[in-house]
């Protein structure tokens, strides 16, 4: 499998674009705002501190 290179993923989602990429539709009919609370409550693994990171 090659490496990805600098600009790849721009092209692909430019291209994707321009077929007429779905969650773009989505997005223009969908607040999806609205979900953020309830997924950073249901995503969130840590409350971010490093804390307890490492044990030695």
């Amino acid at each position: 499998m090659k490496q990805a290179g600098l600009f790849d993923v721009e092209e692909r989602l430019a291209r994707l674009s321009g077929l007429g990429d779905q969650l773009e539709a989505f997005s223009r009919t969908v607040d999806f705002e609205v979900f953020r609370p309830e997924l950073e409550k249901a995503l969130a693994y840590s409350d971010g501190s490093n804390t307890n990171r490492f044990l030695l």
